[in-house]
């Protein structure tokens, strides 16, 4: 699992980290049962201190995106599947927002902006 982390952004450290676990985790690249570096290991890896992995760790397991057991590991956990489901949702109704809200700024319309989301999604 690759995290790329800016000391530049107003975005916290932290939150960058989660968002980033939840992306993996909701684009199946990290899938039910996957093992979640230690938070010793992963705060050394990523240069931040432990807290701010427990913290990031803590709110994802408070999410249901990840299950800790003691003297075991954290492992990824995909035991709430609605959650994850409207997860992915609110994901891409964000994206298709900001999508939107540019569409609006260079004054194309609806009808353009649909037809180019139809030849985009036929594409793959």
């Amino acid at each position: 699992m690759k995290i790329l982390i800016s000391n530049t952004s107003d975005t916290p450290l932290y939150q960058q980290i989660k968002d980033q676990i939840k992306d993996a985790i909701l684009k199946e690249e990290l899938v039910e049962g996957d093992a979640l570096p230690s938070i010793r290991a992963f705060a050394n890896d990523l240069k931040v201190s432990v807290l701010t992995i427990r913290r990031v760790y803590e709110e994802l397991e408070q999410e249901g995106f990840i299950v800790s057991q003691v003297g075991i590991g954290t492992f990824v956990s995909t035991s709430n599947l609605e959650l994850l489901r409207d997860s992915k949702r609110r994901l891409v109704e964000q994206k298709m927002a900001d999508m939107i809200q540019t569409a609006k700024s260079l004054k194309i319309s609806k009808e353009e902006l649909n037809s180019m989301m139809d030849i985009l999604y036929e594409e793959d």
